[in-house]
């Protein structure tokens, strides 16, 4: 009965490392066509190395010694199933941290952009001046930021104020070109008044004479 049990465990821990392998090599597999993919892509490839020895890293850290303290009654007793266990563990945890790593790239859209820092980096090769870098100092580095951005204020005044001045020196045209047709006005009115008042008196000896020829018509 035991020797059924026992070759039952072993049949058992067979499969699951046949399993293992399996994944490990489909997980290989992956990894190596990503990086054949971002070979011509710099930024994008040391990226993947970097997130390769992370994995790595945590990887290494979850060694079957750590696995097998948290199951040390199973481990005791069948340490081959621990061992199939713990190859198991670490082929699905290699394969989830890949499928997150794959998952951020794409939806933080990382090939675009590492893509332009590339086209950028090149671009600035050319440039005579270093771009700016921290001095070590916050005080030197905030001031320097600061007075960029006061000139950049300053600028942007100035621009607002030339157009204050044509604005108003729009409206005082206007204003003046108003008080000119009102004086224009003023004077035909006075003009008109004139007029009127000099035609008045023009017709006044008339109306005396017609009063006077009917005063006489009726003696």
């Amino acid at each position: 009965m035991e020797e059924s049990e026992k070759s039952s465990e072993s049949v058992s821990a067979q499969n699951i490392a046949d399993k293992v392998c399996d994944v490990s090599s489909e997980a290989s597999t992956r990894r190596n066509d990503s990086v054949k993919s971002t070979q011509s892509k710099p930024r994008l490839k040391l990226f993947s190395k970097v997130m390769e020895k992370s994995l790595q890293w945590l990887l290494d850290n979850a060694s079957f010694d750590r696995f097998s303290h948290y199951f040390q009654p199973l481990s005791k007793q069948n340490p081959q199933l621990t061992e199939a266990m713990h190859k198991q563990f670490i082929s699905q945890l290699q394969t989830l941290v890949q499928k997150e790593i794959a998952t951020v790239i794409e939806e933080g859209d990382l090939q675009v952009k590492l893509e332009e820092l590339d086209k950028l980096e090149e671009l600035a090769k050319d440039t005579p001046r270093s771009a700016w870098r921290p001095s070590g100092v916050p005080e030197q580095d905030v001031c320097s930021g600061l007075v960029s951005y006061y000139k950049k204020q300053e600028e942007y005044m100035r621009i607002q104020l030339k157009k204050l001045q044509k604005e108003n020196a729009a409206l005082a045209q206007k204003v003046q070109a108003g008080r000119e047709n009102i004086t224009h006005t003023e004077q035909r009115i006075a003009s008109g008044v004139e007029e009127w008042r000099a035609s008045l008196e023009d017709l006044e000896p008339f109306v005396l004479t017609l009063s006077s020829s009917e005063n006489f018509g009726s003696l």
